[in-house]
């Protein structure tokens, strides 16, 4: 069994391809993509080459980790049934690829219990269940949110969503005035305009490296800055400001099964809103054009690959 993937072969080298598949175990299923999102965070990253040394990398490699599908087959320890609408966040079932994260194909194999079942009707909206799970990991809704969002593209507005579903107001920052638009319940502002200095939490979600001493200037005393992007380079700050404001940094890492599961309910509850987040949409087979527009077209919050006519 074989598929059509995107296949990076090296940075800024990337084509369609034909790849093999594992052969799919008792517990695995197959599914046939329909739509794949591309991330304008990790995805960059190894498009760029700037990618920081992590377990699985290298070249040549599938990329991708949102993708949704219909389930072709499936084994009889897998758990799921034929038919089943899913969410696939990723597969290593390449025999002559690496999968990092091996989302972006027509056919995937991939275990039964890592695939979330999703409402059909969601359509290619669904891709965006995983950015809506990184939110909810770094800020859970029974928990703490943040009052100032550093960076208003899919993530950002996921998380600030989120916070005013869970009774928040907070503050956005985007530098880039064409960003600013599309605000649901919050308030989205220029930095250079914002003359607060008491913030108490802060979620960092634009992948700035070079950030942190601004942000730790604008924190009241004690106050957090939770990194929630993914960043290429080295972080670093300046000691005395965070000294003197006893200063807290914490690292949000990737979302869990739990998390996946109470974004869903919020998704169907209709608390949690995932419309107008797409802004391009493209064949798969026009890949290399759409990666490269969802990397520097400063207007594309999300590319999406519709792989429905691929093979």
């Amino acid at each position: 069994m074989d598929t059509v993937a995107v296949l990076m072969k090296e940075p800024q080298r990337l084509a369609l391809g034909r790849l093999e598949l594992a052969e799919p175990g008792e517990a695995d299923v197959v599914v046939d993509v329909s739509w794949s999102g591309i991330s304008t965070g990790t995805e960059r990253l190894l498009w760029s080459g700037r990618m920081p040394p992590f377990p699985g990398m290298g070249y040549p490699l599938v990329p991708g980790y949102e993708s949704v599908g219909r389930i072709a087959a499936a084994g009889p320890a897998s758990g799921r049934s034929v038919g089943e609408t899913v969410f696939v966040p990723g597969s290593t079932g390449f025999r002559n690829a690496r999968g990092l994260f091996g989302g972006a194909a027509a056919r995937l194999v991939a275990p039964g219990p890592r695939v979330v079942p999703i409402d059909a009707g969601l359509g290619d909206r669904g891709v965006l269940i995983a950015l809506a799970a990184t939110a909810h990991h770094a800020f859970p809704a029974d928990g703490p949110q943040p009052d100032l969002i550093v960076g208003h593209g899919v993530l950002g507005r996921l998380m600030a969503r989120l916070a005013v579903a869970a009774g928040a107001a907070p503050v956005v920052w985007e530098t880039n005035a064409a960003r600013r638009g599309g605000a649901h319940g919050y308030t989205v502002r220029d930095p250079a305009e914002d003359t607060r200095r008491d913030y108490r939490l802060v979620a960092e979600v634009s992948g700035d490296a070079a950030i942190l001493d601004a942000l730790i200037a604008r924190l009241a005393p004690g106050g957090e800055i939770v990194l929630a992007g993914f960043y290429g380079d080295r972080l670093s700050f300046a000691f005395p400001p965070a000294f003197m404001r006893e200063a807290r940094l914490r690292v949000a890492a990737e979302w869990k099964p739990a998390d996946l599961a109470a974004v869903g309910a919020l998704i169907a509850a209709r608390r949690l809103a995932l419309d107008g987040l797409i802004t391009h949409r493209a064949p798969a087979r026009d890949a290399e054009a759409a990666y490269r527009t969802a990397f520097t077209d400063p207007a594309c919050l999300k590319m999406v690959l519709d792989w429905r006519e691929v093979q």
